[in-house]
């Protein structure tokens, strides 16, 4: 099988940090290899280099054989490789027409609209992706706009493209619908590199798996033969862990400090009623459209209510008031990072101690070193991989930025915490210390709603409510089987 893209020996740095110390991949034409690795062993490093973003220090990158082109030649990067983001790059207010030939609309003379909107139609039909080129880009869904992305990227006459973390704002069936389009690229000769922090998808999608660890090349293998503790063991540099919830015993007795009460939503989820006592955690799961999500949503003010209200610590919100939650006591970690949780030019302290600005210092001036000393205790509590407080966000891997995300959740020891997908695109190390953080608030006395996609992440929770259809069919208590969630999920069982 002949190699289609190839890096050998990369070295990159960043002053004094090596993000890659000689590294290497080859992946074969016409295959699915998956990169993993936890969140700083330099897979975002590899992607911008054999993408054409920044040079190597060192080393180089082969397409079918063939040096890479220049830096500076961008189309012919483009006529080579391609990458999906987890972040979109797609523009909301334009058409999917206009999105997939963006700067290429048209060539000599004003643009036909008609042929453009063709053009993109037969681009969807020819890749077997279901999207009306007519439609304004920010009416998709998360699914969708991958899709687009998918198809832009083709539409380059790249052959090889880079997926990173597509699954992590998809629900379960959504994610096989992605597989099953993958499969068929792979039939049509696309070759492509998944970056995902889910093992088991890189079991279920690839065929070989290369393993990152500290910046440092590990293991190329076939998934076939590679068993999953060996794979834990290799990004981990130990033995595989699985995250242990810790024993709650919650207090029927404890006051409620956060409640819904008649809660209704049009097109979200209709008569929602809900309680959270101090010290137990209660977990919200469902599909994609259970209305999970805008529940939660609901509680901390970002979403108003048709009716009902929300109680936080005893006080009765205002509808759609974020900042009257958070002055009740309420902490939150919302579901997109990249546009809700953080400030990436703002630095970790910055961040970190957005709630808590005005008790760091007299007169409405902030203490620089009550801000930095906040800011380390907040690093070493959470194991933040960071230079210092004054790093900025928008520099760490996706899993400190989100230590960062729970951290200022935390900051002003909250009594009521809501958590929306808390280990999204973390690895294995950064998922035990975020929910490790959940557990710490609610032995302090806080109460929790944790929203996950995640059965694994459920399992800290002492009862779980399931969603469907916008209303809460099943409560779960803790040691419930995977299968039984899964089912009452999918409304197999709604009893």
């Amino acid at each position: 099988m002949s190699i289609a893209v190839e890096a050998r020996d990369i070295t990159k740095r960043f002053g004094p940090t090596v993000a890659l110390s000689g590294v290497g991949i080859s992946i074969a034409e016409g295959e699915t290899h998956a990169l993993v690795g936890r969140n700083g062993a330099g897979k975002s490093t590899l992607v911008s280099i054999i993408t054409g973003l920044q040079p190597p220090d060192g080393g180089e990158v082969r397409f079918g054989g063939e040096p890479a082109p220049p830096i500076a030649d961008r189309d012919a990067w483009r006529r080579r490789v391609a990458c999906v983001y987890q972040k979109s790059t797609v523009i909301p207010t334009l058409t999917v027409a206009e999105n997939l030939f963006l700067n290429r609309q048209a060539g000599r003379g004003p643009i036909r609209w008609r042929s453009l909107r063709d053009r993109a139609a037969g681009l969807l039909a020819q890749y077997g992706l279901d999207v009306d080129a007519r439609t304004v880009a920010g009416e998709l869904s998360v699914e969708q706009r991958q899709l687009v992305e998918i198809a832009r990227a083709l539409s380059f006459g790249a052959r090889f493209i880079i997926l990173d973390e597509p699954t992590a704002q998809l629900d379960g069936p959504a994610i096989e619908r992605l597989f099953e389009r993958m499969r068929a690229l792979r039939e049509q000769g696309v070759t492509m590199l998944f970056i995902s922090h889910h093992l088991d998808e890189v079991y279920e999608i690839c065929q070989t798996v290369t393993v990152y660890r500290d910046a440092r090349h590990v293991i190329s293998a076939p998934v076939a033969g590679l068993p999953h503790d060996e794979l834990v063991a290799a990004m981990t540099g130990e033995a595989a862990q699985g995250y242990r919830a810790g024993e709650r015993a919650p207090d029927p007795a404890a006051p409620v400090v956060l409640a819904a009460a008649g809660l209704s939503l049009a097109g979200r989820y209709q008569e929602v009623d809900l309680a959270v006592r101090a010290g137990e955690v209660v977990g919200l799961a469902g599909s994609g459209a259970s209305g999970k999500v805008g529940l939660a949503e609901t509680l901390v003010g970002l979403r108003r209510a048709d009716t009902g209200t929300v109680t936080v610590n005893g006080t009765v919100l205002r509808p759609g008031d974020v900042t009257a939650a958070l002055r009740a006591g309420l902490g939150f970690v919302p579901r997109d990072r990249h546009q809700e949780g953080f400030v990436p030019l703002l630095s970790i302290a910055e961040n970190g101690t957005l709630p808590i600005a005005h008790k760091l210092g007299r007169f409405g001036v902030v203490s620089p070193a009550g801000r930095r000393a906040r800011a380390e205790r907040m690093i070493e509590s959470l194991a933040i991989k960071a230079s210092g407080p004054e790093q900025a966000v928008g520099e760490l891997s996706g899993g400190n930025a989100q230590k960062v995300v729970m951290a200022r959740a935390l900051a002003d020891d909250p009594k009521a915490l809501v958590v929306i997908n808390p280990t999204v695109g973390v690895d294995v190390k950064s998922k035990q210390v975020l929910l490790a953080a959940v557990e710490d608030a609610v032995a302090r006395g806080a109460g929790a709603v944790l929203v996950s996609d995640e059965p694994a992440d459920l399992r800290i929770c002492d009862r779980v409510l399931v969603m469907f259809h916008g209303r809460i069919v099943k409560e779960m208590p803790r040691g419930w089987a995977e299968a039984e969630l899964v089912a009452v999920m999918e409304g197999v069982d709604t009893r």
